[in-house]
């Protein structure tokens, strides 16, 4: 069953003579994972930023301050990443939604090493989160969004120097 659900998932494929394939996301689709990342973040942010409940922004901004605190760790900075962007769709306090990001968030693992292991990644995303932040915490909702898809914009940046290097 659990394979079943990756293939139709479009994460695993059956190849003749090998068996069931873990799929490699290309330079063209990881260009639309990130396309979608940023219609559907951003709607998330706006839509945090008229529901999000106080408990559930501190509670978002406790994990960047544990975020701020990751010296070296990019594992550990890609987890709790994760965990920011999990917590603000979960503000945002819409099922669909949240169920069309986790159906791109299987997508990411396809995607391999974190961005946040670039120069200078890791800084620009912790200001980036504190601005999404900020924005919800005002409750203006264009701010959040259009911090969110900035956000994502620049991962996906990042995300295509990662691809190339790995050409070159």
């Amino acid at each position: 069953e659990a394979l079943r659900r990756l293939e139709s998932d479009g994460l695993l494929s059956h190849e003749p003579h090998k068996g069931a394939v873990v799929r490699q996301l290309d330079y063209q689709a990881a260009n639309e994972l990130y396309l979608m990342r940023e219609v559907l973040e951003g709607t998330a942010a706006a839509l945090a930023a008229r529901h999000m409940a106080e408990a559930e922004l501190a509670a978002m901004y406790d994990i960047l301050a544990a975020e701020e605190a990751i010296n070296d760790d990019p594992k550990e900075a890609a987890r709790l990443n994760k965990v920011f962007h999990r917590a603000l769709c979960h503000g945002a306090h819409n099922r669909y939604l949240l169920d069309m990001l986790d159906s791109l968030s299987l997508a990411m693992a396809l995607l391999g090493q974190t961005t946040l292991s670039l120069s200078d990644r890791k800084e620009n995303s912790l200001v980036e989160h504190r601005q999404i932040l900020d924005a919800i915490a005002a409750h203006d909702p264009d701010t959040a969004e259009a911090a969110a898809r900035a956000h994502i914009r620049a991962a996906h940046r990042a995300r295509l120097k990662l691809l190339l290097d790995e050409v070159n």
